[in-house]
């Protein structure tokens, strides 16, 4: 059975706003609702802040390729959680990180932007892969 969910209950979109929120405001408690995937979420966002130093290391590679200097936080937060999800959790498919993350990406970011990402992850999940 799939699950469809709204905006504000998808994981993906929970786990990028609570690691921006983060990013902001680094004195922000991080607090985790009840939620279906609410262990998913927190290993992802948690994660994600904890290896954020070895995760921006991994995206640095494909810096020749791409010009990430530029980039919004939100593009570059949604970049940090989809290469968490790469390294550390190898049970998850890589192509449906990348589509999930494009995904939500919509609500996000603009089309073009969309696209950029879609190249940007793939690249990476590539490198990673290797």
């Amino acid at each position: 059975m799939r699950y469809k969910f709204t905006p504000a209950k998808n994981p993906r979109v929970l786990i990028i706003q609570k690691v921006y929120s983060k990013v902001i405001n680094n004195e922000q408690k991080i607090t985790f609702e009840k939620h279906r995937f609410k262990k998913f979420i927190k290993d992802v966002v948690l994660g994600t802040i904890e290896r954020l130093e070895l995760i921006n290391e991994e995206i640095k590679i494909i810096e020749n390729t791409f010009n990430l200097n530029n980039l919004d936080n939100i593009f570059k937060i949604i970049i940090q959680c989809a290469t968490f999800e790469l390294m550390f959790k190898p049970n998850l498919s890589r192509k449906i990180i990348i589509k999930e993350y494009l995904n939500v990406s919509n609500f996000f970011l603009n089309n073009s932007q969309t696209k950029y990402l879609n190249a940007i992850l793939d690249n990476l999940s590539k490198k990673i892969n290797k």
